[in-house]
């Protein structure tokens, strides 16, 4: 079984900074691309950022300049650091992995979500 835990989400005031981890678990053999994605009330579900297994990365327009994916494969985690925080970034942030697990299975896993709220 796998599981994807994200903690560092909260309440933050405009212009402020928040750094989202995620540690991923279980049985797994190897990890490659890991993600972000946010969800804002009565949207869709939509990327925020993602980095391959050797750092190659991606981010959504809206979030250029202002976040950075990272990881750390030895430990397999993912982390977003949020800068500049505006009220149009709060979301549920949901972490992302494609991973192979030990049965052989390669597949897209997803954590529960951490809640940002960027308000004054």
């Amino acid at each position: 079984q796998v599981q994807l835990v994200e903690s560092g989400g909260g309440l933050v005031q405009p212009g402020r900074s928040l750094r989202l981890s995620c540690a991923a678990s279980g049985s797994i053999l190897s990890i490659y691309a890991m993600g972000w994605y946010r969800q804002a009330p009565g949207k869709q579900r939509e990327l925020a950022a993602t980095i391959t297994n050797v750092g190659s990365t991606n981010y959504a327009d809206s979030v250029k300049g202002r976040f950075t994916i990272s990881r750390d494969n030895a430990k397999n985690m993912v982390y977003l650091q949020m800068n500049s925080l505006k009220p149009e970034d709060t979301a549920v942030y949901y972490c992302n992995a494609n991973l192979l697990t030990l049965r052989g299975l390669r597949d897209d896993f997803w954590g529960q979500g951490t809640q940002v709220t960027v308000s004054s």
